[in-house]
């Protein structure tokens, strides 16, 4: 039998009279149990209030603007099941990275004395990546006490260590050899280039120490105290240390977790074998084997494809799916497999390795799939399989705070997690596992423990492989459009009539824009072509700002660039385009 029961505010800790800045529900509404009702806000977080039971909102008795606390009557709720207790606050609104399906009811902060570590911080920041230092830093800069942990010799984490700018720093070595081969068809002939590859690694490794030391010195500006060893938590407020000293217990008042991510490994292979490696062997750049086999055709497997065959490898790429770069569109990625189809010794996809045996003469690789060659003998085997989140590795369970079932750790708007006191950020919090989405998250979670009000709400992400051509792509893809069954419009303008691509000698590029039939905003958009991460900046604003195909065609950009193929791409969009016939009007 149904009955009517009051929806009130449950336990929100110590906070009365907050205001209510949305309402999600009208009268006459169906409502499922844990949707979403009203959101509150105080000073220092934005709560979502569910309904503890399903049934039809009879009648609302607040309105926007209404100041609320523990027990007030939010609305009456016909419903044939008994509303459950709820014991913990409501949680701050659903997380956009993607990174959990549950969001996290938050504990209130532990208002019991605790007794002081060997170090005591405001604000603890669990790993010094792009994430990790910039929480530290911001939070340094808004009047907190920081100390900053690292596991690491130096700062910079992943990205500025083996990651992110070592690998462009070979690849900017890999454009420079590959274009002064191909200014040859264009009457311009240099020497084969003499490989020395202690000077290019010595090269690179600068590069990182200017990078690191310059972190060092932000530090030290800042007085942010940094701690170097293997961190665990204790508890809801300290970290256990494993020093070069010895063991030091760090407490805190709040707490960043910047602990990123890991590579990930297949069962069962020979990884003791030193000619099986992974992208950090890779970008230590220890010699140039005649054959690499890549396992993995996504974005760092082709990064450090495109370094390889630039110094002299012969390089074979196996992909289990049915195209390089998974996450991209195919059209997007078609110019880069044309491309290096004729450079490198073969790319197999729809295919995986199912076994590695190590021979003294190499690494004998057996192969499963549509494309399955015969067994293969490699020199080097570089395991470019993804990546997987730490969280299972902090000892996170101590302090309360939740690690789904695959390592991640959940996050809301704010970046807070179940812990109120504890915040996340970066590859541990959720895909995509990239260093701009995680510097961005630092801040959002240093503003809100220093009390702004901050959220993190993109519009989205974007995203680059730096092969050659570079890919890039944000926003919505026609392959999720499609999946998703969302109406878009295509305007696409070929680099092959870009008087820019063909004097540079590129022209198998191409720039996209996704957009809404109806408003004509862009939805989303892809280059793939020289410098395309570059560009894409462009698209990502365009997004965020709510333009129109209108707008970004009438901007005028300078001619002749690459980066005016976006305003051509809009142009034939609207189909005011001169540099090529219009396609016609539908």
């Amino acid at each position: 039998m149904n009955q009517t029961i009051e929806i009130k505010v449950p336990d929100i800790g110590d906070y009365k009279g907050v205001s209510i800045i949305e309402i999600a529900v009208k009268a006459g509404d169906t409502v499922e149990k844990e949707q979403s009702l009203i959101t509150l806000e105080t000073d220092k977080a934005a709560m979502e209030v569910p309904s503890p039971a399903a049934g039809v909102v009879k009648e609302l008795k607040v309105i926007v603007g209404d100041k609320v606390s523990e027990g007030s009557v939010i609305l009456l709720l016909e419903s044939a099941e008994e509303p459950g207790l709820r014991t913990e606050p409501p949680h701050s609104g659903e997380k956009t990275t993607g990174a959990a399906t549950a969001q996290p009811q938050h504990s209130a902060p532990s208002t019991q004395s605790f007794t002081k570590g060997d170090i005591h911080a405001e604000v603890v920041v669990f790993g010094a990546g792009p994430g990790g230092y910039t929480a530290a830093f911001r939070a340094a800069d808004l009047g907190k006490q920081v100390v900053l942990i690292e596991k690491h010799n130096s700062l910079g984490g992943v990205c500025l260590n083996v990651g992110c700018i070592p690998s462009k720093a070979l690849l900017h070595v890999a454009k420079v050899i590959s274009e002064a081969e191909e200014v040859s068809h264009h009457g311009v002939t240099f020497a084969k280039p003499t490989i020395d590859i202690d000077a290019i690694r010595s090269w690179k490794e600068g590069i990182i120490g200017k990078l690191t030391g310059g972190l060092k010195q932000l530090a030290k500006q800042r007085k942010v105290q940094v701690v170097q060893g293997v961190a665990k938590f204790s508890s809801a407020n300290s970290i256990t240390v494993a020093t070069a000293e010895g063991d030091k217990v760090i407490t805190f008042d709040n707490a960043v977790i910047a602990a990123g991510s890991s590579v990930s490994r297949i069962p069962g292979f020979p990884y003791d074998d030193p000619r099986i490696i992974d992208s950090t062997g890779a970008l230590a750049l220890q010699d140039v084997p005649k054959r690499l086999l890549i396992l993995g055709g996504g974005i760092i497997g082709l990064e450090m494809a495109t370094v390889y065959d630039a110094l002299g490898s012969k390089i074979s790429v196996v992909e289990l799916m049915d195209q390089l770069i998974p996450g991209a569109d195919k059209d997007m990625v078609k110019p880069l497999h044309t491309r290096i189809a004729k450079r490198y010794e073969a790319i197999y996809l729809k295919t995986k390795v199912t076994q590695i045996e190590a021979l003294p003469e190499g690494l004998r690789v057996t192969f499963e799939g549509e494309q399955a060659p015969e067994p293969q003998l490699y020199d080097r085997v570089l395991m470019a399989v993804g990546r997987r989140p730490n969280g299972r590795e902090i000892n996170a369970e101590a302090a309360g705070v939740i690690v789904n079932e695959r390592g991640f750790i959940p996050v809301d708007k704010q970046q807070r997690t179940n812990i109120a006191n504890i915040y996340a950020i970066g590859d541990i919090v959720g895909d995509p596992m990239l260093a701009h989405k995680a510097v961005h998250e630092g801040k959002v979670a240093a503003e809100n423990i220093a009390g702004h009000k901050a959220f993190f709400e993109p519009l989205t992400i974007p995203s680059v492989a730096y092969t050659d051509p570079e890919i890039a792509w944000m926003g919505l893809t026609e392959t999720q459009a499609k999946a998703q069954g969302i109406a878009y419009e295509k305007g696409s303008f070929p680099w092959a009539a870009s008087g820019r691509a063909l004097s540079v000698g590129r022209e198998e590029g191409s720039t996209k824009v996704l957009l809404d039939p109806t408003t004509r905003r862009i939805l989303g958009a892809g280059i793939v072509g020289v410098n395309a991460g570059e560009l894409i900046a462009e698209a990502v604003l365009a997004l965020e700002m709510g333009a129109d195909m209108e707008d970004i065609g009438l901007t005028i950009h300078p001619h002749p660039t690459l980066s005016e193929t976006l305003c051509f791409a809009a142009e034939m969009a609207e189909g005011t385009i001169t540099d090529l016939l219009p396609p016609r009007k539908r």
